[in-house]
């Protein structure tokens, strides 16, 4: 069994670079082992540059900003099948609301589901291209209080790295991690169909460094996916994310 604090040290995404519990890589800590922020100076691939025709919300944050309805689905749809997750804003407010607008400006669309431990959780939301993660790093939302819900499997929750920290990065549970209510991941809602699917996203490569030899937050943020594509071939993907009409 994983130690609880080991565990947290990694669902927060400032995880990275520390082994101090809330020491997770990358501006959006806490997030598990999820976004390891790179040093602003990092150089960016061109190919992983948003180009003229996508949502100009990716690169401006501040567009993003509409309230979600009070319960929607998004349906995923990846290299191993489809899923569809279930939003409750009374949860969750903030945390509803950013991640309908993520879905609605396409944030997630090819990207990775970098993280995948398994009995514990999976974790996407570091974008492919490393102009559109600079952009996102510091658009925190505040935190949502405890409405009850705990984080049992197949709940959806943001990663954090400590009050206040949540931006991009998600994860679900793949089992019992009640312990993480306490420390700040809400949950904002569930998988309502298709967890086989999202209990089949590949888990080979572990957690992140230091505890496994999965993908470095730091590295993705400043590469991108061509970083993954070329020292982590297996991972799977979004392909795309969308609303679902009621």
């Amino acid at each position: 069994m994983i130690e609880p604090k080991k565990i947290v040290a990694a669902v927060s995404l400032f995880a990275a670079a520390s082994l101090a519990l809330c020491a997770c890589q990358g501006p959006n800590a806490g997030q598990s082992n999820a976004a390891s922020a790179p040093a602003q100076g990092q150089a960016q691939s061109a190919a992983t540059t948003p180009s003229s025709g996508q949502n100009p919300a990716l690169t401006n944050p501040a567009l993003a900003d509409a309230q979600a309805p009070q319960t929607y689905r998004a349906r995923f749809s990846t290299t191993k099948g489809d899923f569809v997750i279930e939003v409750h804003r009374d949860w969750a407010p903030h945390g509803a609301d950013r991640f309908y607008n993520l879905v609605k400006i396409g944030y997630f669309n090819g990207d990775a589901f970098f993280r995948a431990v398994k009995g514990f959780m999976v974790q996407f939301g570091i974008n492919g291209a490393p102009a559109v993660n600079a952009a996102w790093r510091q658009a925190a939302i505040p935190d949502d209080p405890s409405v009850g819900r705990s984080n049992s499997m197949g709940m959806v929750t943001f990663a954090t790295a400590g009050p206040n920290t949540r931006t991009t990065q998600i994860f679900i549970n793949y089992g019992n991690n009640s312990f993480l209510d306490s420390q700040g991941f809400t949950p904002f809602g569930q998988v309502v169909e298709g967890m086989d699917v999202v209990e089949s996203l590949y888990s080979g490569y572990g957690d992140g460094p230091p505890s496994g030899r999965g993908p470095d937050q730091g590295q993705l943020q400043g590469a991108g996916n061509s970083y993954l594509k070329s020292d982590f071939p297996n991972l799977d993907y979004v392909k795309t994310a969308v609303i679902e009409q009621p």
